[in-house]
Order: C-alpha cells, then sequence, then structure tokens
C-alpha cells in the first residue's frame, strides 16, 4: 500500500471543493480540477470563505493558516497533472457519458498504482471500472455533504474492487478523519435506495396536497428526532440530483415503487434546485 500523498480531486463543485479543503486540512497535496478557470476560481474563493468561518468558530487545523492550507490546492484545468496523483477521487455530473470520458483520460495518465474513487450515489461502480484497465484498482466513495462535517463515507465495492484496493480507500479515509461501512455495488447502494424513495414519497405527499413541506418536515424532525427533513435534505442535495438518481433506481429495477413524483419533475424543469440557486421545496 502506497504514501497517499497527493490526491487528485476531479470536479470543483459543492462536493469536490468539500473534498479539496478537508484533504488540505489534513496535510495532503490536493489537485483540484475542472474544465474552466472561472469556477476554478470560485471553488478557492468558497474554499477561503469556509476556512475562515470555522476559524472564527474556533475550529483550528493543526495550527495552518488559511493561506497554508489554500498552498496545499493546487487547481487546474489540465487532467495532466495528476500523473503524480496517488489517489484519484472523481466528482462530476452524475452522468455516465461524462464520467466515461474522466476515466477513459486519467486511466492513461495515472500511474497503474494510482486508485481511481468514483464520488457517486447512483453510478455502478462496476460500469466505471470496465472503462479501465484497473478495474481491480476502481471503487466508489460516496461522500456526504458539506464533506468537512461528514465522518463516515458509504464505501462502494464493485464487482473486481481487490480487497487491497478497499484497504486503500479505508487509509485514505482515517488520514483525513473519517470511517467507512463498505456496501456491495447496486442501483443506490443504500443510502439512496432508501433516501430516494423517501424523498419522492414526501414530494408525492406535497403533490397530492396532503401536508406543506414545512409540516412535512416538522413531523420528522419533531417526532423521530432527525437532524432535517426529507424535503430541506432534498433542497440541500439538489432536486436536479434527486430526479437524476430516483430516475436511475427506476430504470434499474423496473419497479414503480420508483416512479418520479411528477412535482418533482416539474419543479426540476422549472429550474427550482434548491440551495444551490436559492428554490426548491424551500426559499433560502
Amino acid at each position: 500500500m502506497s504514501d497517499l500523498n497527493v490526491i487528485g480531486v476531479v470536479g470543483a463543485g459543492v462536493m469536490g471543493r468539500g473534498l479539496a479543503q478537508d484533504l488540505a486540512q489534513h496535510g495532503h497535496k490536493v489537485h483540484l480540477i475542472d474544465i474552466g478557470k472561472e469556477i476554478l476560481d470560485d471553488a478557492m474563493r468558497s474554499i477561503r470563505q469556509n476556512l475562515r468561518a470555522q476559524f472564527l468558530m474556533g475550529k483550528k487545523a493543526d495550527g495552518k493558516s488559511v493561506d497554508e492550507i489554500l498552498s496545499a490546492i493546487n487547481p487546474s484545468t489540465d487532467l495532466a497533472v495528476l500523473e503524480d496523483a496517488d489517489f484519484v477521487i472523481e466528482n462530476v455530473t452524475e452522468n455516465f457519458d461524462i464520467k466515461k470520458s474522466i476515466y477513459l483520460e486519467i486511466d492513461k495518465i495515472c500511474r497503474p498504482d494510482t486508485v481511481f474513487a468514483a464520488n457517486t450515489s447512483a453510478v455502478s461502480i462496476t460500469r466505471i471500472g470496465s472503462q479501465t484497465e484497473r478495474p481491480d484498482r476502481v471503487l466508489g466513495m460516496h461522500f456526504m455533504n458539506p464533506v468537512p462535517m461528514k465522518k463516515t463515507v458509504e464505501v462502494i465495492r464493485g464487482y473486481h474492487t481487490s480487497d487491497d484496493t478497499i484497504g486503500t480507500a479505508n487509509k485514505l479515509l482515517s488520514q483525513f478523519g473519517k470511517e467507512s461501512v463498505v456496501v456491495s455495488d447496486s442501483p443506490g447502494f443504500v443510502s439512496n435506495r432508501v433516501l430516494m424513495l423517501t424523498v419522492n414519497e414526501a414530494a408525492f405527499l406535497v403533490h397530492d396536497r396532503v401536508a406543506p413541506p414545512s409540516d412535512i418536515d416538522k413531523i420528522f424532525i419533531e417526532c423521530f428526532g432527525h437532524k432535517m427533513g426529507p424535503l430541506a435534505t432534498a433542497d440541500l442535495i439538489g432536486l436536479d440530483t434527486i430526479l437524476y438518481s430516483i430516475e436511475v433506481l427506476y430504470e434499474s429495477f423496473n419497479d414503480d415503487k420508483y416512479r418520479p413524483c411528477p412535482l418533482l419533475k416539474k419543479m426540476v424543469d422549472a429550474g427550482l434546485h434548491g440551495r444551490k440557486n436559492g428554490k426548491g421545496f424551500f426559499e433560502y
């Protein structure tokens, strides 16, 4: 098991920037990759703001300053910088064709021993691994948002994923304060196979005018002790991502219980994606 000093993070969206921040805070050198300089500039500004907020709340990072942590992150639009990466975590859009294009490239760029982890909530890890010459070194790592605050990761073993690869992933997770629950590759894995059904059914309750979103979430928070209701959780994840995940489950299992709620489809078509753009089931 090689040293895991240099980590590639492909995709500088909400999850990618959270990962880059968390890894850099724990002493890793990070290559943060995305297609545009504007996206990367925005990601670095966001990470700076998040670090300052943490420091104001008294959460220090082993005596490192904000600038020292940021200096460990190398933002780049060029996948070629991943040639020295010990481990790569991919966080691009939940679309297989887009992911496939990434893996075809990085498989040629990275060392043969470099592990690839797909941070996905729905796409098959076995299918991703089959796009590479190293399917035994490909696995899923489903991080939760916000990454720096969530200490447990759903790790997914593809058909070919080796025990050594699972061990390497667990070693990396331990290096930045996280633990894993290892599950087998199946549509939605554990978390989303249950969560997406819950969110979809909650959306049907709004659609059928059984109760408004605030009351639905109140029942889960005050009756069951959940920290957040299913509809606020959907807004946090992004309703477009929620809809895509439900559609994958519906197509994968051919089971009507995963039929997407018409209201959810309508909201996504209307551009109501949740927190990311200010309005979903709630306004932000």
